[in-house]
């Protein structure tokens, strides 16, 4: 797992650590894997302009000391510094010692028309600039005159290596209010922040890069806000036969989906749930002769859900339309004692406080949109703090959930706060085509009939999904994402 913690408990760990070494070593740790990134990212250091932004805190003192170190491997070093006064005085005097310049920028005290006269020109003849302007303690936007520095540096269009998060995004829950800094690299150190892990602050951050400082002893049984899953992380859950399993030890996955408007989805939505491991899929609903004729293996009833015969857990809710059909299909499948995955139509249909009353899991798959509908909030307001909304969600309705979009991120049932979200880091937008999240809800709902608990089937069905997503692009449609599943669980699971 790639764990990101929240600011408190870095803090707490870098005090603990700092504690134990000389003054300054932490800074000159970060200050190294810094500079080696700009110098990796340019692809040489002798002869190249860089231009550091730096503001009071430590991440101004991080970006002088790197700045230092590439001034002694022959790079023209000029610091910018918002705050004169309040410069990091050994940082500064290191910069300077190793033949590094320094200049004032403008306060929001002073008047000036713009940035100094020197400033544009000087970004426009630099190869790359350094935010050292707010560190991950910043909180509400950013002060006018970095917002005056910020638009020079976007006029000029130069690369920017953000030191340990993007100056103007916050590093708890990845909103971004007012200007930021869009970094094309970002260099963060002794651990993520879950900033550089959600959107919208993670599309701020470019390319994360991790640098050890030493925090990891003193992080050992912290809890992470946010996990991200890695390769070995879904190959361990994914459900394998053993020799004495049938196609019901497997488990049977249902699927309430479609209608006479929405065939399709219904269909779609089969073809996940046949690539999610389960050992056979039952559909009930009117689109049963589109999905036979599609998906052979398939068992379909034309009637409701509880005729379909005995499951290990249902999908219900894409293309199903709210007529009566759709309302009495969610009613069912709610009152079984299996777990449930709501989509598209049944999130609607479903009412939270039968939700809340199962006693078997209820997984939610809803997007920005309908999460919004839920929450009775804008979708503007649910992509600007997806974090708290998807935690939001979780615990209203008593159950996980999962939202999908440029950061799919999953909370548990109840989302106490002191339990991780997790985010899928595989995610692309090729994945933004009709029909693609009824695969993924097919997918996920077999997973859970697999006996997979609900956050691991929407943490492992999100990331075959999004793996899937890639391997079809381009010019992906939904069948092709569900095609895709094949190969990609195979990858896993040589």
């Amino acid at each position: 797992m790639r764990d990101a913690y929240s600011v408190r408990t870095v803090r707490t760990a870098e005090r603990e650590l700092m504690a134990r070494l000389p003054p300054g070593t932490l800074m000159r740790r970060a200050a190294a894997g810094l500079a080696a990134a700009c110098a990796g990212l340019l692809g040489r250091t002798y002869g190249t302009r860089i231009v550091l932004l730096v503001g009071s805190g430590d991440n101004g003192g991080d970006a002088l000391f790197a700045g230092a170190r590439l001034a002694r491997r022959g790079a023209g070093v000029r610091a910018v510094l918002l705050s004169p006064e309040k410069a990091h005085e050994a940082g500064l005097a290191a910069l300077r010692a190793a033949g590094g310049r320094a200049v004032a920028a403008p306060t929001a005290h002073t008047v000036l028309e713009g940035v100094p006269a020197d400033l544009p020109a000087l970004l426009r003849r630099a190869d790359l600039v350094v935010d050292g302007i707010v560190g991950i303690g910043g909180r509400g936007g950013l002060r006018p005159d970095a917002v005056e520095v910020l638009g020079a540096v976007r006029e000029a269009g130069v690369p920017v290596v953000a030191v340990d998060l993007p100056s103007g995004v916050d590093a708890d829950t990845g909103e971004v209010r007012g200007v930021a800094v869009r970094a094309a690299a970002t260099v963060t150190f002794g651990a993520y922040k879950p900033g550089l892990l959600v959107d919208p602050a993670r599309e701020y951050a470019g390319a994360v890069r991790l640098v050890d400082i030493g925090l990891g002893p003193y992080l050992e049984g912290a809890e992470p806000v946010v996990r991200a899953p890695q390769h070995a992380d879904v190959a361990a859950l994914l459900p394998r036969p053993a020799a004495e399993s049938d196609k019901y030890r497997r488990g049977v996955v249902g699927v309430a989906a479609g209608s006479a408007r929405y065939p399709g989805a219904a269909v779609l939505a089969v073809a996940g749930a046949l690539r999610g491991g389960a050992g056979a899929v039952r559909y009930a609903g009117s689109a049963a002769g589109a999905v036979v004729a599609r998906f052979p293996e398939t068992l379909v009833t034309e009637g409701p859900p509880g005729g379909a015969g005995r499951v290990q857990a249902w999908v219900a809710g894409p293309g199903l339309g709210d007529g009566p059909d759709a309302r009495r299909a969610v009613r069912e499948v709610l009152a079984s004692d299996v777990p449930v995955l709501l989509d598209a139509d049944a999130l609607g249909l479903a009412d939270a406080g039968q939700v809340r009353e199962r006693t078997a899991p209820t997984l939610l798959t809803p997007h920005a949109g309908e999460a919004a509908r839920l929450l009775d909030r804008t979708r503007e307001e649910v992509e600007a703090a997806r974090l708290a909304s998807v935690r939001e969600l979780a615990r209203r309705y008593g159950a996980t959930v999962l939202l999908k979009g440029s950061t799919t991120l999953v909370a548990p049932a109840g989302g106490p706060e002191g339990e991780p979200a997790l985010v899928n880091p595989t995610g692309t937008g090729w994945l933004a085509t009709a029909g693609s999240g009824d695969v993924l809800s097919g997918l996920t709902g077999s997973l859970l009939a697999a006996g997979l608990a609900a956050p691991d089937a929407a943490t492992a069905g999100a990331y075959l999904h999004g793996l899937a997503g890639r391997r079809a692009a381009p010019l992906v449609s939904a069948l092709d994402v569900a095609d895709a599943l094949r190969p990609v669980w195979r990858d896993l699971v040589p």
